[in-house]
């Protein structure tokens, strides 16, 4: 096992934790199933210039709904001053509990939360919507699509991630579906309400983002994590900047975004995403951090990989922590995104991307990729913007008579 160098204490309480939690080398997902987490309302909504109206907020997420797609970042409950273009999510929150949006499977709603403030105001829209709405549900959102069924008994080797099917026939771009809600009809289904919050890997861009230090934010994230728990909130985690930093450079340590990620984790976080968010990672530099991950006792199910695709590399870095393990991963409806305090860096992969490279691999997301394209069609539209996913528009042109 490679040690990296901490102070001993350090060193002595990251192996005992490692030793200590549940979630240290655990078996791997076959690579038939991925999860995506559609994160095209929020991460990218937040850097358009113009304001959104809440009307397309909100048919933007009716509409991923009848993707597929089982968890959707529908917001930020962050100081409009810092992100005006979050200003009304609290009004996206209360629309969904009154009128959650028909789908084929339970869905999971996350809002980011920056502070303790963010949380409360967040349950007290809840809680002034219906005090009865469940938190939780008996079927869990955030769980991998049901694989078809094989008789083949599993093995802890890594599943392979190349398609049995001719590389040269056109795929479905619906492959993965399951019982899709028909045309006209609409399915009321429960849904659950959750938390994403986040830490920066670097010290310049964790006081250009939250006006404080890792360890200062990371401490800022305790009572957050605490008090969803008391309100049966699942929480997710971010760390910002793992493969690149606007200030900082390209060279951010892995061992640093390891321990920030183990730190979330024993926190009490259930998931933690780890995030490119400029778009500067490699493949080998996303298989080195992957592997640094691992050495900290961090397990892939624990894990979620969010790439920006400001280089161009996002689906490649998608391929390697397929290969490596990961299961999860974020991606931006018609490649919406960017980042307030990262100049230049680009939106995140889009799903249309990821779900089509994904299928083409032999996995199954339960992302309908035709739907979704023409979702990134009609958004980019509203928003006067490109649309960026290049399978997206492939798609279109293939179905247009």
């Amino acid at each position: 096992m490679q040690i990296y160098k901490h102070s001993p204490w350090r060193t002595v309480r990251l192996v005992q934790s490692a030793l200590r939690r549940s979630f240290s080398y655990s078996p791997r997902r076959p690579a038939e199933e991925v999860r995506i987490i559609e994160v095209g309302p929020r991460d990218g909504l937040q850097n358009e210039k113009n304001s959104v109206p809440l009307n397309t907020k909100l048919e933007l997420i009716r509409r991923l709904a009848s993707t597929g797609v089982r968890t959707i970042e529908a917001g930020s409950f962050v100081a409009p001053k810092w992100v005006p273009q979050m200003a009304n999510s609290a009004d996206v929150l209360d629309h969904i509990l009154a009128h959650p949006p028909a789908a084929q499977h339970p869905i999971a709603y996350n809002f980011l939360v920056p502070n303790l403030k963010g949380l409360e105001n967040l349950i007290q829209v809840s809680e002034a919507q219906d005090p009865s709405i469940p938190k939780t549900l008996q079927e869990d959102p955030n769980a991998p699509p049901t694989p078809p069924a094989t008789p083949e008994a599993e093995s802890e080797e890594p599943a392979p991630i190349t398609s049995t099917q001719d590389p040269n026939e056109m795929p479905s771009t619906t492959s993965g579906i399951d019982d899709p809600v028909q045309p006209g009809k609409s399915a009321s289904v429960p849904f659950a309400v959750e938390i994403s919050l986040f830490a920066a890997a670097t010290e310049a861009f964790s006081k250009a983002n939250t006006n404080c230090t890792i360890a200062e934010s990371l401490e800022r994230c305790k009572p957050i994590i605490a008090l969803a728990k008391t309100q049966n909130i699942r929480v997710r985690g971010y760390v910002s900047v793992a493969l690149g930093c606007p200030y900082e450079g390209p060279n951010v340590s892995p061992s640093k975004v390891a321990e920030i990620t183990a730190t979330l984790l024993e926190m009490g976080a259930d998931e933690v995403s780890v995030a490119d968010t400029t778009g500067m990672g490699t493949a080998p530099r996303t298989q080195e951090l992957l592997k640094a991950l691992s050495t900290a006792g961090v397990a892939n199910k624990d894990l979620a990989l969010h790439f920006h695709d400001t280089y161009g590399q996002a689906l490649v870095n998608a391929v390697v922590g397929l290969e490596h393990g990961i299961r999860t991963f974020d991606s931006s409806v018609g490649g919406l995104g960017g980042c307030p305090y990262s100049k230049g860096a680009t939106g995140n992969v889009a799903t249309e991307d990821l779900a089509y490279c994904m299928h083409s691999l032999g996995a199954h997301t339960g992302v309908d990729v035709e739907k979704m394209a023409e979702i990134g069609k009609w958004i980019t539209l509203e928003l006067g913007r490109p649309n960026d996913s290049r399978a997206g528009k492939a798609i279109l042109a293939r179905l247009t008579p």
